[in-house]
């Protein structure tokens, strides 16, 4: 049986997704150049074997239009004969450009493949592709009116803590944790092997500096400092349609707003050893659902459980799990429901603390997850995405060597 293997996988260091960031004055289609360069430059491959380029980006507008996936591979150098092409899964959508490229090595379309992903928040914001426009349309408007119409992510957010009864102190507390998991394992270097150090423009030319760490995550977060946030989401409209809601969503335990871009090399197992390469995972599983667009960002729980059961595993099995942080009711919803040991959820810290460059999280949680998998010693992982819409991919990986 043909096997998908992961050789390698970087990522950006992630930006503030506002102007002054650090990535903020790179062109998107050049910040992932810079990551697919650096993959083949770490692997010393002949970019000409790359069968196809995969690339997740939800805002395909302005700089990130005209498939950014394409124009990447160009600013990488890649030889012109390397086509690439971009998907839209919204928050997931470099996760399923992992798919699709694992499924083409299984299914022989492909030998070598890159599962990309890039999204720069601060020069092409969220939304502009979309703004101005009516996108779900009048039929899909008309079936949920009775349930109050689609809503916002800040809002799902705040339908789920009230479902699943989870309280301020729990959020504030989950949220203060994601920085200060992510501060040990910045000060431990435990990010260095995923992480390719890019030049700091912070829109006015490069600066000289060099980024080799996240830049918003926050040491001197705590469950008292984050406690005194206001909720980020009320309105008086909102309260009154929806007067479940205990309004406790603030802008701490929400995902940042960031820019970056991440990458992964993948190859058929055979083809990698032909070329004295050492896997480091094999992609065991995928899973992608459809979910209730009002809750819109429950779908990580039927995708987990997806996965596990395509897997022949169960929770127990699984030594890390990567769970992206889109907002902090999200992960403890989903804990809730799996059972899952906190302690092996986001060991590095996650969104909430390092950000959430939309298009590219999904790959860059591949590459934190490998990474955890191997400094922990675990054999499986498993990462999981909510996505705009109601969905949410699954995948599961098993460490070689």
């Amino acid at each position: 049986m043909r096997e998908a293997v992961i050789v390698e996988a970087l990522r950006t260091p992630i930006g503030k997704g506002k102007p002054g960031g650090a990535l903020s004055g790179w062109h998107p289609a050049d910040l992932l150049g810079q990551v697919l360069s650096g993959l083949i430059d770490k692997t010393g491959i002949d970019p000409a074997i790359v069968d196809d380029v995969i690339t997740g980006c939800v805002s395909q507008a302005g700089q990130q239009a005209f498939n950014v996936g394409r124009h990447g591979v160009l600013a990488a150098g890649f030889p012109e004969s390397v086509p690439a092409t971009s998907v839209d899964r919204q928050c997931g959508s470099s996760q399923q450009a992992l798919h699709f490229a694992a499924q083409g090595i299984v299914a022989g379309a492909y030998e070598v493949a890159i599962a990309a992903g890039v999204e720069v928040m601060s020069r092409v914001p969220m939304f502009s592709s979309t703004m101005g426009q009516d996108a779900a349309g009048p039929r899909v408007t008309e079936r949920y009116r009775e349930r109050g119409g689609l809503l916002s992510q800040g809002i799902s957010a705040e339908l789920i803590a009230a479902k699943w009864g989870l309280s301020r102190a729990d959020l504030d507390w989950f949220s203060a944790e994601s920085h200060r998991r992510a501060a040990a394992a910045t000060d431990e270097g435990r990010f260095a092997r995923e992480i390719l150090p890019i030049p700091v423009d912070r829109g006015e030319g490069e600066t000289g500096e060099i980024m080799t760490t996240d830049e918003g995550i926050r040491p001197d977060s705590s469950p008292e400092t984050l406690g005194a946030l206001k909720p980020a989401f009320y309105s008086d409209e909102l309260a009154a349609a929806h007067p479940e809601i205990q309004w406790m969503v603030t802008a701490g335990g929400s995902s940042q707003i960031s820019d970056g871009a991440a990458a992964v090399l993948l190859m058929e197992r055979a083809k990698a050893e032909s070329l004295g390469l050492m896997p480091r995972a094999v992609v065991r599983e995928f899973a992608v659902v459809g979910d209730d667009p009002i809750f819109m960002l429950t779908g990580v729980i039927p995708a987990t459980e997806k996965v596990l059961r395509r897997a022949g595993l169960s929770v127990v099995d699984i030594d890390a799990f990567e769970v992206n942080e889109a907002f902090a009711p999200v992960v403890l919803s989903w804990q809730r429901e799996t059972g899952a040991d906190l302690r092996k959820v986001n060991v590095h810290g996650g969104a909430i603390a390092n950000g959430h460059p939309l298009g590219a999280s999904g790959a860059k949680l591949t590459a934190t997850l490998l990474n955890v998998l191997e400094q922990t010693g675990g054999r499986y992982g498993l990462q999981t995405i909510c996505e705009g819409g109601g969905m949410a991919n699954a995948t599961i990986i098993e460490r070689l060597g």
